[in-house]
């Protein structure tokens, strides 16, 4: 399953090189058809969002979390209330086939073998509420969100950082899921009167085409980024303040662009307490084979001294692959603790009590590294921010699902640090 959904990835991260002219051909076609709809696709624990666009001739396939837009279908045929379409995606075959029925498309997605069921329903465009802001940065310019109050007046500002992987502005990834955490979040802090900028990062969504070769990602180059961003609040007299949120990888992002830029205050949303290599073993705890586990132990020793990896088994090579080692041994380089120590502004500390990627341990560990910090812990809060179940796959579901809400502890709290009411 989880090749699969690699090989979907890479897959449609590589469509800018080419697209075969798409063809179609028409029976007697249901007008209903046209139009555009939305849905997951039903892999297990990792649901992937997509949006088809139909009309009758023609279709363009999407995939937000990945950046992909309007990709032209190679082939479409309608016979009355069915559909078959046809991709294809620097030679792998994608084949979509559904049916209308009460106002829905229930199909299929297949790629290499692999079916998967999807349910596709009228497509909602969700209402803009933010700015779109370039920002220069090394090698191009960022483009960030900034959500502003409804009362045009000199506010604070807070910059939410996004945690590992190709995770979105909105706090969505294809590997997660869509789940809205971050959106709720700039969203519900606009509402009191706090400003926010978020963002995309390299390689995600608006800002792929500053993704050149994964090689070239090193971790300072994303604090380097936060750091660009910051200066910019700083230099900009709608901002009476400004301040720091980061999540997860964000956290650790986000205290060393603290150092570098004199920030108001810095919150840390369930950030790792320890150097990722602990983390990552913790993680991958029961989900390998004693020879994986020992490998990968291995590979994370070699990488922390600096030293590249030369074999990598097939198995690891979506962790440990050739053109990601140089990103885990410039990440691999900093502990949070050490960093956390050198924080000199005012600080927050929120750990969920039901997160299953970081601890307990490590809100601990931060708050011992600067005691003046402030540890809040919010009951039933997981990994993005939601209350959930501490049964495991039910707590995952909720990483794939928009409706629920952010804790409702988790923006008091914030806005309270904020303005410094604590």
């Amino acid at each position: 399953m989880k090749k699969f959904l690699l090989l979907c990835i890479v897959a449609l991260l590589l469509t800018a090189c080419t697209k075969k002219e798409e063809k179609s051909v028409m029976s007697e076609m249901n007008t209903e058809f046209v139009g555009k709809w939305s849905g997951n696709i039903e892999i297990p624990n990792t649901p992937l969002p997509i949006i088809v666009e139909l009309t009758k001739d023609a279709g363009t396939l999407s995939v937000p979390a990945q950046g992909l837009k309007n990709l032209p279908f190679q082939s479409i045929t309608y016979d009355g209330d069915k559909v078959n379409i046809s991709i294809d995606i620097q030679a792998v075959a994608i084949k979509i086939t559904g049916e209308l029925k009460d106002e829905q498309i229930k199909a299929t997605f297949t790629q290499n073998g692999g079916t998967f069921p999807i349910t596709l329903t009228r497509y909602e465009e969700q209402p803009v509420t933010y700015e779109t802001i370039s920002i220069p940065v090394e090698n191009g310019n960022l483009k960030v969100a900034l959500e502003k109050p409804t009362e045009e007046k000199p506010s604070p500002v807070a910059l939410i950082i996004a945690g590992s992987g190709p995770t979105d502005k909105d706090g969505n990834s294809v590997i997660a899921g869509k789940n809205d955490g971050y959106k709720m979040l700039a969203e519900g802090l606009a509402k009191e009167g706090i400003a926010t900028i978020r963002y995309d990062k390299r390689g995600v969504g608006d800002n792929t085409g500053l993704f050149t070769k994964e090689e070239d990602v090193s971790f300072e180059l994303f604090v380097e980024d936060a750091v660009q961003i910051i200066q910019y609040l700083q230099s900009n007299d709608s901002f009476t303040s400004v301040h720091v949120i980061g999540h997860s990888e964000g956290s650790l992002i986000g205290m060393l662009a603290a150092q570098k830029t004199d920030v108001d205050s810095f919150v840390s949303l369930a950030g790792a307490g320890r150097a990722v290599d602990e983390l990552l073993l913790e993680q991958l705890a029961g989900q390998l084979t004693p020879a994986l586990a020992t490998e990968a132990k291995n590979a994370l020793a070699s990488l922390k001294k600096g030293e590249l990896v030369e074999k990598v088994s097939p198995e690891l090579q979506g962790l440990f692959r050739p053109s990601v080692q140089p990103y885990m041994i410039s990440w691999l380089k900093y502990n949070p603790v050490s960093i956390i120590q050198k924080l000199e502004n005012r600080t927050l500390i929120v750990q969920g009590t039901n997160d299953l990627q970081v601890k307990a341990t490590d809100a601990e560990a931060l708050k011992k590294g600067k005691t003046d910090a402030t540890l809040l812990y919010l009951e039933g809060m997981n990994h993005i921010l939601k209350v959930a179940p501490t049964d495991h796959a039910r707590n995952l579901a909720t990483y794939a699902d928009p409706t629920l809400p952010l804790h409702e502890e988790l923006l008091p709290a914030i806005c309270a640090f904020i303005r410094d009411e604590q």
